[in-house]
Protein backbone atom coordinates (compact mmCIF):
# COMPACT_ATOMS: atom_id res chain seq x y z
CA UNK A 1 0.00 0.00 0.00
CA UNK A 2 1.58 3.12 -1.57
CA UNK A 3 0.76 5.68 1.76
CA UNK A 4 1.05 2.90 4.67
CA UNK A 5 -0.64 3.77 7.79
CA UNK A 6 1.73 5.83 10.07
CA UNK A 7 -0.43 5.95 13.42
CA UNK A 8 -4.41 4.70 14.74
CA UNK A 9 -6.19 6.39 17.59
CA UNK A 10 -8.24 5.23 19.66
CA UNK A 11 -11.79 4.82 19.26
CA UNK A 12 -14.19 7.15 21.67
CA UNK A 13 -17.70 6.15 21.44
CA UNK A 14 -19.01 9.76 20.35
CA UNK A 15 -16.78 9.03 17.23
CA UNK A 16 -18.56 6.22 16.43
CA UNK A 17 -22.52 7.56 17.44
CA UNK A 18 -21.45 10.55 15.21
CA UNK A 19 -20.55 8.43 11.96
CA UNK A 20 -23.89 6.03 12.61
CA UNK A 21 -26.44 8.67 12.60
CA UNK A 22 -24.32 11.10 9.40
CA UNK A 23 -24.05 7.66 7.21
CA UNK A 24 -27.54 6.05 8.45
CA UNK A 25 -26.22 2.95 10.17
CA UNK A 26 -28.38 3.64 13.62
CA UNK A 27 -30.59 6.77 15.07
CA UNK A 28 -32.80 7.51 17.67
CA UNK A 29 -36.20 6.47 17.02
CA UNK A 30 -39.38 8.77 15.92
CA UNK A 31 -36.49 11.57 15.99
CA UNK A 32 -38.71 14.15 14.97
CA UNK A 33 -40.71 13.93 17.70
CA UNK A 34 -37.46 14.39 20.25
CA UNK A 35 -37.17 10.50 20.03
CA UNK A 36 -37.55 8.15 22.51
CA UNK A 37 -35.43 7.04 25.34
CA UNK A 38 -34.50 2.96 24.75
CA UNK A 39 -35.63 3.15 21.29
CA UNK A 40 -33.64 2.80 17.66
CA UNK A 41 -33.87 2.34 14.55
CA UNK A 42 -31.60 1.05 11.42
CA UNK A 43 -31.28 3.23 8.48
CA UNK A 44 -30.17 2.05 5.00
CA UNK A 45 -26.82 0.93 6.09
CA UNK A 46 -27.55 -0.90 9.61
CA UNK A 47 -30.47 -2.93 8.26
CA UNK A 48 -28.11 -4.35 5.75
CA UNK A 49 -25.31 -4.71 8.55
CA UNK A 50 -28.06 -6.44 11.05
CA UNK A 51 -29.51 -8.02 8.39
CA UNK A 52 -26.14 -10.10 7.00
CA UNK A 53 -25.40 -10.66 10.34
CA UNK A 54 -28.98 -12.77 11.21
CA UNK A 55 -28.40 -14.50 8.03
CA UNK A 56 -24.53 -15.39 8.81
CA UNK A 57 -25.82 -17.13 12.15
CA UNK A 58 -28.91 -19.01 10.63
CA UNK A 59 -26.58 -20.57 8.01
CA UNK A 60 -23.54 -21.25 10.81
CA UNK A 61 -26.00 -22.21 13.52
CA UNK A 62 -29.61 -23.60 11.40
CA UNK A 63 -28.84 -24.52 7.89
CA UNK A 64 -25.39 -25.97 8.04
CA UNK A 65 -26.24 -28.59 10.94
CA UNK A 66 -28.81 -31.40 10.77
CA UNK A 67 -29.55 -31.84 13.97
CA UNK A 68 -30.77 -28.46 14.86
CA UNK A 69 -34.71 -26.48 13.51
CA UNK A 70 -35.61 -23.44 13.05
CA UNK A 71 -38.49 -21.28 14.49
CA UNK A 72 -40.62 -18.01 14.54
CA UNK A 73 -43.05 -17.71 17.29
CA UNK A 74 -45.15 -14.88 18.12
CA UNK A 75 -44.46 -12.22 20.43
CA UNK A 76 -46.82 -12.17 22.55
CA UNK A 77 -46.79 -15.78 24.13
CA UNK A 78 -50.02 -17.15 26.25
CA UNK A 79 -50.27 -15.34 29.92
CA UNK A 80 -49.05 -18.74 31.94
CA UNK A 81 -46.06 -18.74 29.90
CA UNK A 82 -44.50 -15.90 32.16
CA UNK A 83 -45.73 -17.36 35.40
CA UNK A 84 -43.95 -20.52 34.86
CA UNK A 85 -40.72 -18.81 33.25
CA UNK A 86 -40.68 -16.74 36.44
CA UNK A 87 -40.63 -13.85 35.01
CA UNK A 88 -44.24 -12.81 36.97
CA UNK A 89 -42.99 -13.04 39.81
CA UNK A 90 -38.91 -12.25 39.59
CA UNK A 91 -38.27 -10.32 36.65
CA UNK A 92 -37.08 -7.46 38.24
CA UNK A 93 -34.66 -4.34 39.10
CA UNK A 94 -33.88 -2.34 42.09
CA UNK A 95 -35.18 1.20 41.25
CA UNK A 96 -35.80 4.31 43.29
CA UNK A 97 -36.93 7.84 42.25
CA UNK A 98 -35.69 10.97 43.59
CA UNK A 99 -37.86 12.97 44.81
CA UNK A 100 -35.60 16.17 44.46
CA UNK A 101 -35.18 16.22 40.71
CA UNK A 102 -37.90 13.72 39.57
CA UNK A 103 -35.50 11.26 38.19
CA UNK A 104 -35.49 7.55 38.16
CA UNK A 105 -32.89 5.03 38.82
CA UNK A 106 -31.78 1.49 39.35
CA UNK A 107 -30.39 1.70 42.87
CA UNK A 108 -27.67 -0.72 42.52
CA UNK A 109 -25.94 1.55 39.77
CA UNK A 110 -25.58 4.83 41.77
CA UNK A 111 -22.74 5.84 42.68
CA UNK A 112 -22.12 6.28 46.40
CA UNK A 113 -26.16 6.68 46.24
CA UNK A 114 -25.82 9.97 44.70
CA UNK A 115 -27.93 11.45 41.45
CA UNK A 116 -25.49 10.56 38.14
CA UNK A 117 -25.04 13.40 36.12
CA UNK A 118 -28.38 14.45 34.20
CA UNK A 119 -27.96 15.19 30.21
CA UNK A 120 -26.89 18.49 30.74
CA UNK A 121 -23.72 17.53 32.51
CA UNK A 122 -25.48 19.05 35.95
CA UNK A 123 -25.14 16.61 39.30
CA UNK A 124 -26.83 16.85 42.38
CA UNK A 125 -25.58 15.09 44.97
CA UNK A 126 -27.96 15.47 47.74
CA UNK A 127 -30.63 13.94 46.52
CA UNK A 128 -33.48 12.60 48.24
CA UNK A 129 -34.56 8.89 47.10
CA UNK A 130 -37.34 6.97 47.37
CA UNK A 131 -36.63 3.20 49.03
CA UNK A 132 -35.42 1.10 46.49
CA UNK A 133 -38.64 -0.98 45.60
CA UNK A 134 -38.71 -3.98 43.04
CA UNK A 135 -39.70 -3.19 39.32
CA UNK A 136 -40.70 -5.72 36.89
CA UNK A 137 -39.36 -5.26 32.99
CA UNK A 138 -41.89 -6.94 31.22
CA UNK A 139 -43.66 -4.46 29.19
CA UNK A 140 -48.05 -4.92 29.68
CA UNK A 141 -50.34 -4.50 26.81
CA UNK A 142 -53.55 -5.80 26.05
CA UNK A 143 -55.34 -8.34 24.07
CA UNK A 144 -59.26 -8.17 22.87
CA UNK A 145 -61.53 -4.67 21.80
CA UNK A 146 -63.27 -4.03 24.40
CA UNK A 147 -60.90 -2.03 26.86
CA UNK A 148 -63.12 -4.02 30.20
CA UNK A 149 -63.04 -7.07 28.80
CA UNK A 150 -59.21 -7.32 27.56
CA UNK A 151 -56.97 -9.74 28.95
CA UNK A 152 -53.46 -8.43 30.04
CA UNK A 153 -50.36 -10.09 28.33
CA UNK A 154 -46.95 -9.33 27.74
CA UNK A 155 -44.41 -8.23 24.94
CA UNK A 156 -42.15 -11.42 25.35
CA UNK A 157 -38.91 -10.12 27.37
CA UNK A 158 -36.81 -13.40 25.36
CA UNK A 159 -37.40 -15.48 22.87
CA UNK A 160 -36.74 -18.73 24.16
CA UNK A 161 -39.91 -19.16 26.06
CA UNK A 162 -41.68 -20.05 23.08
CA UNK A 163 -39.19 -22.69 21.94
CA UNK A 164 -39.98 -24.59 24.90
CA UNK A 165 -43.75 -24.60 24.91
CA UNK A 166 -42.75 -25.29 20.86
CA UNK A 167 -40.22 -28.29 22.24
CA UNK A 168 -42.61 -31.26 21.46
CA UNK A 169 -44.76 -30.03 18.36
CA UNK A 170 -41.14 -29.27 17.05
CA UNK A 171 -39.43 -32.34 17.81
CA UNK A 172 -42.65 -34.46 16.11
CA UNK A 173 -42.94 -32.58 12.93
CA UNK A 174 -39.08 -32.84 12.14
CA UNK A 175 -38.48 -36.16 13.18
CA UNK A 176 -35.76 -35.54 15.53
CA UNK A 177 -34.27 -37.20 18.30
CA UNK A 178 -32.20 -35.89 21.33
CA UNK A 179 -29.41 -34.10 20.61
CA UNK A 180 -31.39 -31.69 18.93
CA UNK A 181 -31.82 -27.84 18.91
CA UNK A 182 -34.42 -25.38 17.98
CA UNK A 183 -33.39 -22.10 17.05
CA UNK A 184 -35.04 -18.80 16.41
CA UNK A 185 -33.94 -14.62 15.89
CA UNK A 186 -36.75 -12.41 16.89
CA UNK A 187 -37.58 -9.23 18.85
CA UNK A 188 -37.96 -9.14 22.51
CA UNK A 189 -38.79 -6.80 25.24
CA UNK A 190 -37.61 -5.15 28.53
CA UNK A 191 -38.82 -2.18 30.17
CA UNK A 192 -35.27 -0.98 31.12
CA UNK A 193 -35.40 1.70 33.89
CA UNK A 194 -31.88 3.21 32.58
CA UNK A 195 -30.98 2.49 28.90
CA UNK A 196 -28.00 3.12 28.05
CA UNK A 197 -24.60 3.10 26.15
CA UNK A 198 -26.48 4.19 22.77
CA UNK A 199 -28.10 1.01 21.50
CA UNK A 200 -26.49 -1.79 23.47
CA UNK A 201 -28.79 -1.85 26.32
CA UNK A 202 -32.54 -1.12 25.06
CA UNK A 203 -35.90 -1.85 25.56
CA UNK A 204 -36.37 -3.25 22.04
CA UNK A 205 -33.88 -5.83 20.86
CA UNK A 206 -33.53 -8.55 18.97
CA UNK A 207 -31.61 -12.10 20.13
CA UNK A 208 -30.74 -15.19 18.16
CA UNK A 209 -31.62 -18.22 20.51
CA UNK A 210 -30.19 -21.61 20.72
CA UNK A 211 -32.18 -23.97 22.71
CA UNK A 212 -30.08 -27.36 22.02
CA UNK A 213 -31.83 -30.80 24.37
CA UNK A 214 -29.24 -33.42 25.61
CA UNK A 215 -29.22 -35.90 27.87
CA UNK A 216 -28.66 -34.65 31.40
CA UNK A 217 -25.10 -36.61 32.05
CA UNK A 218 -24.47 -35.40 28.65
CA UNK A 219 -24.95 -31.68 29.41
CA UNK A 220 -21.13 -30.62 30.85
CA UNK A 221 -19.61 -32.22 27.01
CA UNK A 222 -22.27 -30.06 25.34
CA UNK A 223 -21.74 -26.96 27.08
CA UNK A 224 -18.41 -26.87 26.36
CA UNK A 225 -18.70 -27.37 23.07
CA UNK A 226 -21.39 -24.96 22.33
CA UNK A 227 -19.62 -22.58 24.00
CA UNK A 228 -16.35 -23.21 21.55
CA UNK A 229 -18.45 -23.17 18.72
CA UNK A 230 -20.09 -19.56 19.81
CA UNK A 231 -16.50 -18.35 20.10
CA UNK A 232 -15.36 -19.54 16.51
CA UNK A 233 -18.30 -17.73 15.28
CA UNK A 234 -17.61 -14.47 16.47
CA UNK A 235 -14.03 -15.09 14.86
CA UNK A 236 -15.43 -15.74 12.05
CA UNK A 237 -17.11 -11.74 11.94
CA UNK A 238 -13.96 -10.31 12.38
CA UNK A 239 -13.15 -9.50 15.63
CA UNK A 240 -9.83 -8.85 17.11
CA UNK A 241 -8.76 -11.86 19.51
CA UNK A 242 -7.57 -8.42 21.82
CA UNK A 243 -11.38 -7.77 21.49
CA UNK A 244 -12.97 -10.67 22.63
CA UNK A 245 -13.02 -13.18 25.68
CA UNK A 246 -14.79 -15.18 27.40
CA UNK A 247 -16.09 -15.24 30.99
CA UNK A 248 -17.18 -18.20 33.49
CA UNK A 249 -20.13 -16.97 35.75
CA UNK A 250 -18.88 -17.40 39.04
CA UNK A 251 -21.13 -19.44 41.53
CA UNK A 252 -22.83 -16.83 43.42
CA UNK A 253 -23.67 -14.70 40.10
CA UNK A 254 -25.65 -18.09 38.50
CA UNK A 255 -29.23 -17.86 37.43
CA UNK A 256 -31.30 -20.14 39.50
CA UNK A 257 -31.93 -22.86 37.10
CA UNK A 258 -28.31 -22.34 35.72
CA UNK A 259 -26.29 -25.48 36.76
CA UNK A 260 -23.30 -23.36 34.65
CA UNK A 261 -22.94 -20.54 32.46
CA UNK A 262 -20.16 -18.50 30.74
CA UNK A 263 -20.42 -14.54 28.49
CA UNK A 264 -18.58 -13.97 25.38
CA UNK A 265 -17.24 -10.36 26.15
CA UNK A 266 -16.42 -7.81 23.71
CA UNK A 267 -13.94 -4.95 24.36
CA UNK A 268 -16.27 -1.78 23.66
CA UNK A 269 -15.08 2.08 24.13
CA UNK A 270 -17.19 1.99 27.30
CA UNK A 271 -15.52 -1.64 28.98
CA UNK A 272 -15.85 -5.24 28.29
CA UNK A 273 -19.30 -6.01 27.96
CA UNK A 274 -21.44 -9.31 27.34
CA UNK A 275 -22.55 -9.88 23.88
CA UNK A 276 -23.66 -13.63 24.03
CA UNK A 277 -24.68 -16.19 26.95
CA UNK A 278 -23.94 -19.86 26.90
CA UNK A 279 -25.90 -21.66 29.62
CA UNK A 280 -26.78 -25.39 30.85
CA UNK A 281 -30.28 -24.44 31.97
CA UNK A 282 -30.91 -28.19 32.96
CA UNK A 283 -34.56 -29.45 33.29
CA UNK A 284 -36.00 -26.08 34.58
CA UNK A 285 -37.84 -24.73 32.14
CA UNK A 286 -39.24 -28.31 30.48
CA UNK A 287 -40.12 -29.22 33.98
CA UNK A 288 -41.95 -25.76 34.73
CA UNK A 289 -44.11 -25.85 31.88
CA UNK A 290 -45.05 -29.40 32.25
CA UNK A 291 -46.15 -28.35 35.64
CA UNK A 292 -48.24 -25.34 34.48
CA UNK A 293 -49.28 -26.41 31.75
CA UNK A 294 -50.53 -29.85 32.57
CA UNK A 295 -48.87 -31.21 29.76
CA UNK A 296 -45.83 -34.08 29.58
CA UNK A 297 -43.00 -32.50 28.06
CA UNK A 298 -40.51 -35.51 29.09
CA UNK A 299 -39.42 -38.10 25.83
CA UNK A 300 -38.97 -42.05 25.55
CA UNK A 301 -35.47 -43.16 24.26
CA UNK A 302 -36.76 -45.88 21.75
CA UNK A 303 -33.48 -47.94 22.48
CA UNK A 304 -34.01 -47.87 26.42
CA UNK A 305 -37.73 -47.26 26.40
CA UNK A 306 -36.70 -45.06 29.10
CA UNK A 307 -38.55 -41.47 29.63
CA UNK A 308 -36.79 -38.64 30.56
CA UNK A 309 -36.70 -34.54 30.71
CA UNK A 310 -34.19 -32.94 28.67
CA UNK A 311 -31.45 -31.07 29.94
CA UNK A 312 -30.86 -27.56 27.97
CA UNK A 313 -27.71 -26.12 26.76
CA UNK A 314 -28.93 -22.16 25.32
CA UNK A 315 -26.86 -20.01 23.66
CA UNK A 316 -28.21 -16.54 23.03
CA UNK A 317 -26.46 -13.78 21.03
CA UNK A 318 -27.52 -10.06 21.35
CA UNK A 319 -28.11 -9.05 17.21
CA UNK A 320 -27.81 -5.24 18.27
CA UNK A 321 -25.17 -5.31 20.46
CA UNK A 322 -23.56 -7.37 18.13
CA UNK A 323 -24.29 -5.13 15.30
CA UNK A 324 -22.97 -2.38 17.78
CA UNK A 325 -19.73 -4.46 18.15
CA UNK A 326 -18.43 -4.98 14.44
CA UNK A 327 -18.73 -1.03 14.00
CA UNK A 328 -16.27 -0.54 17.23
CA UNK A 329 -14.60 -2.96 16.38
CA UNK A 330 -14.27 -1.80 12.61
CA UNK A 331 -13.91 1.93 12.92
CA UNK A 332 -10.88 3.03 12.40
CA UNK A 333 -9.24 6.61 12.08
CA UNK A 334 -6.26 6.21 10.26
CA UNK A 335 -3.34 8.43 9.71
CA UNK A 336 -1.24 7.80 6.40
CA UNK A 337 2.18 8.12 5.91
CA UNK A 338 1.47 10.93 3.40
CA UNK A 339 -0.19 13.14 6.14
CA UNK A 340 -3.53 12.90 5.16
CA UNK A 341 -6.29 10.59 7.08
CA UNK A 342 -9.24 8.32 6.27
CA UNK A 343 -12.18 7.28 8.37
CA UNK A 344 -12.39 2.80 7.57
CA UNK A 345 -15.03 0.57 8.57
CA UNK A 346 -12.81 -2.61 8.71
CA UNK A 347 -16.27 -5.38 8.38
CA UNK A 348 -15.96 -8.41 7.22
CA UNK A 349 -16.86 -8.33 3.64
CA UNK A 350 -19.39 -11.04 4.07
CA UNK A 351 -21.34 -8.76 6.77
CA UNK A 352 -20.39 -5.25 4.89
CA UNK A 353 -23.58 -3.72 3.89
CA UNK A 354 -22.73 -3.09 0.46
CA UNK A 355 -20.36 -5.98 -1.24
CA UNK A 356 -18.91 -3.63 -3.65
CA UNK A 357 -19.36 0.01 -5.17
CA UNK A 358 -18.88 0.86 -8.77
CA UNK A 359 -17.80 4.03 -9.45
CA UNK A 360 -17.71 5.06 -13.34
CA UNK A 361 -14.25 7.65 -13.45
CA UNK A 362 -16.44 9.91 -15.38
CA UNK A 363 -20.70 10.81 -16.57
CA UNK A 364 -19.14 9.73 -20.21
CA UNK A 365 -19.06 6.23 -19.14
CA UNK A 366 -22.23 6.01 -17.12
CA UNK A 367 -23.93 3.99 -18.76
CA UNK A 368 -21.70 0.50 -19.53
CA UNK A 369 -20.70 0.84 -15.58
CA UNK A 370 -24.39 0.64 -15.53
CA UNK A 371 -24.29 -2.58 -17.03
CA UNK A 372 -21.81 -3.97 -14.66
CA UNK A 373 -24.14 -2.99 -12.16
CA UNK A 374 -26.97 -4.72 -12.99
CA UNK A 375 -25.24 -7.65 -13.60
CA UNK A 376 -23.94 -8.16 -9.97
CA UNK A 377 -26.48 -6.71 -8.35
CA UNK A 378 -27.99 -10.70 -9.39
CA UNK A 379 -25.62 -11.36 -6.47
CA UNK A 380 -24.36 -9.19 -4.48
CA UNK A 381 -25.82 -5.24 -2.81
CA UNK A 382 -23.97 -3.05 -5.03
CA UNK A 383 -23.57 0.55 -4.96
CA UNK A 384 -23.59 3.05 -7.93
CA UNK A 385 -21.76 6.66 -7.42
CA UNK A 386 -21.06 8.77 -10.24
CA UNK A 387 -20.80 12.21 -8.00
CA UNK A 388 -17.83 13.84 -6.90
CA UNK A 389 -13.64 12.96 -7.44
CA UNK A 390 -13.15 9.39 -7.66
CA UNK A 391 -10.79 10.05 -4.23
CA UNK A 392 -13.81 11.25 -2.53
CA UNK A 393 -15.84 8.57 -3.74
CA UNK A 394 -13.30 6.11 -1.97
CA UNK A 395 -13.23 7.76 1.04
CA UNK A 396 -17.46 7.47 1.12
CA UNK A 397 -17.06 4.21 0.44
CA UNK A 398 -14.51 3.35 2.88
CA UNK A 399 -15.92 4.97 5.86
CA UNK A 400 -19.49 2.80 5.41
CA UNK A 401 -16.98 -0.45 4.87
CA UNK A 402 -17.38 -1.49 1.54
CA UNK A 403 -14.59 -3.88 0.83
CA UNK A 404 -14.08 -3.55 -2.92
CA UNK A 405 -14.57 -0.61 -5.30
CA UNK A 406 -14.72 -1.23 -8.98
CA UNK A 407 -13.52 1.32 -11.02
CA UNK A 408 -15.28 2.06 -14.61
CA UNK A 409 -12.53 4.37 -16.57
CA UNK A 410 -12.16 5.36 -20.07
CA UNK A 411 -9.59 2.47 -21.05
CA UNK A 412 -12.47 -0.20 -19.76
CA UNK A 413 -14.78 -0.31 -23.04
CA UNK A 414 -11.58 -0.67 -24.61
CA UNK A 415 -9.68 -3.22 -22.58
CA UNK A 416 -12.89 -4.70 -21.25
CA UNK A 417 -11.28 -4.51 -18.23
CA UNK A 418 -12.18 -2.94 -14.80
CA UNK A 419 -10.28 -1.65 -12.10
CA UNK A 420 -10.85 -3.58 -7.77
CA UNK A 421 -9.61 -1.31 -5.32
CA UNK A 422 -9.34 -2.99 -1.98
CA UNK A 423 -10.72 -1.36 1.07
CA UNK A 424 -8.20 -2.52 3.69
CA UNK A 425 -5.12 -2.53 1.70
CA UNK A 426 -6.30 0.36 -0.79
CA UNK A 427 -4.20 -1.63 -3.19
CA UNK A 428 -5.28 -1.86 -7.00
CA UNK A 429 -6.07 -4.32 -9.47
CA UNK A 430 -7.08 -4.50 -12.99
CA UNK A 431 -9.15 -7.29 -13.80
CA UNK A 432 -11.29 -8.35 -17.44
CA UNK A 433 -15.20 -7.26 -16.49
CA UNK A 434 -16.01 -10.55 -17.72
CA UNK A 435 -14.28 -12.30 -14.84
CA UNK A 436 -15.66 -9.55 -12.02
CA UNK A 437 -18.06 -12.00 -10.22
CA UNK A 438 -15.49 -14.59 -10.34
CA UNK A 439 -13.12 -12.22 -8.60
CA UNK A 440 -15.06 -11.67 -5.84
CA UNK A 441 -16.88 -14.75 -5.49
CA UNK A 442 -13.15 -16.23 -4.53
CA UNK A 443 -12.54 -13.17 -2.16
CA UNK A 444 -15.38 -13.44 -0.10
CA UNK A 445 -14.90 -17.48 -0.17
CA UNK A 446 -11.55 -16.81 1.15
CA UNK A 447 -13.23 -14.18 4.07
CA UNK A 448 -15.87 -17.18 4.79
CA UNK A 449 -12.65 -19.38 5.32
Amino acid sequence: MSDAMASKKELQMEELVSLCVRRGFIFQSSEIYGGINGFWDYGPLGVELKNNLKSAWWNRVVRQRDDVEGLDSSIVAHPRTWEASGHVAHFTDPMVDCKKCKRRFRADQLPSGSCPASSKGDSDRNCDFTIPRNFNLMLQTQIGASEDAAAAAYLRPETCQSIFTDFRRVKEVARQKIPFGIAQIGKAFRNEINPRNFNFRSREFEQAELEFFVRIEEREEWFAYWLEERLKFHRSLGFKESNLRTRPHAEDELAHYAKAAADVEFLFPFGWQEIEGVHDRGTWDLDRHTEFSGKDLSITDEATKERFVPSVIETSVGIDRTTLALLANGYEDELLANGESRVVMHIAPHLAPYTAAVLPLSKKVAEPAERVVEKLRRNWNVFFDVSGNIGRRYRRQDEIGTPYCLTYDFDSQEDEKITIRDRDTMEQERVPIDSISMVLNDRLSTDLT
